[in-house]
């Protein structure tokens, strides 16, 4: 079977254009700092309303979700790392393009493609059981009328 898009993804890469890939290397690194960001605002959120819980089942339930948290921020700092150190790849080979460095860095390129996909599933799945939750428990615990709202 010949997959002739995939064929002309590596025809394109083979020469570069490594300043394009450039440029998209530094859009992930833009937004893994947001989802960064928003991991740190996640736990504020858990955090606020884990001091008023008072059912255990509603414990358990945050305890396994800060710990989804914390993996997902695993994942992004170590991601913000691999995609941090490919940007300063990929600006060696703008400046100066080495055919024995191509095939590296373009391979790596699709690996943190893919990991990059893999993360923002896993963080939208994440952020959705996070406010779903959340707003279980405001409503189990009454949390709403304690809090003043």
């Amino acid at each position: 079977m010949n997959d002739t898009k995939f064929d002309k993804d590596l025809e394109f890469l083979k020469d570069g254009p490594w300043d394009e890939l450039s440029a998209l290397t530094s859009h992930w690194k833009s937004d893994l700092e947001f989802y960064r960001d928003d991991l740190r605002f996640l736990h504020h959120l858990t955090d606020k309303y884990f001091m008023w819980i008072t059912k255990q089942e509603n414990l358990d339930m945050v305890k396994e979700l800060k710990q989804g948290l914390f993996e997902l921020g695993t994942m992004c700092t170590d991601l913000l790392a691999k995609v941090n150190k490919h940007l300063v790849q990929l600006g060696r080979l703008v400046e100066n393009p080495n055919e024995a460095d191509a095939g590296i860095i373009k391979t790596e390129h699709e690996h943190l493609e893919g990991e990059m996909s893999q993360f923002v599933k896993a963080f939208r799945d994440n952020r959705k059981e996070v406010f779903a939750i959340t707003e279980y428990v405001v409503d189990s615990e009454q949390l709403a009328s304690i809090m003043g709202n």
